[in-house]
């Protein structure tokens, strides 16, 4: 299981040698598999903020989000449009700017 730590960057190196690694693309130290997570007590997160669920945005009164948090939320009335091809939903192919 996998168990994202809150390591300031001057405690860094010491983190890495315990065994923390670094996950570049959500910025974070985190441990795998670790029975005892004792050495990395220290930087465990509070309990308000998850393990892995990203953050959330927050939709203003008109229903637009914050573009800079990159999440998308929909509201009861978000009816999904019907797969046109096969590529996965992040990538932009011809078919599906349609």
């Amino acid at each position: 299981m996998r168990t994202n730590l809150k390591v300031p960057f001057a405690e860094k190196d010491e983190a890495k040698k315990l065994g923390a690694r670094w996950d570049p693309a959500r910025k974070i130290w985190y441990v795998l598999d670790k029975d005892d997570l004792a050495p990395f007590a220290r930087w465990a997160p509070s309990a308000h903020e998850g393990q892995d669920s990203p953050p959330v945005a927050k939709a203003s009164a008109s229903g637009k989000v914050n573009q800079s948090e990159g999440i998308l939320i929909v509201g009861a009335n978000y009816k999904p449009k019907p797969r046109v091809c096969e590529c996965l939903p992040w990538e932009d192919c011809e078919k599906c700017r349609e």
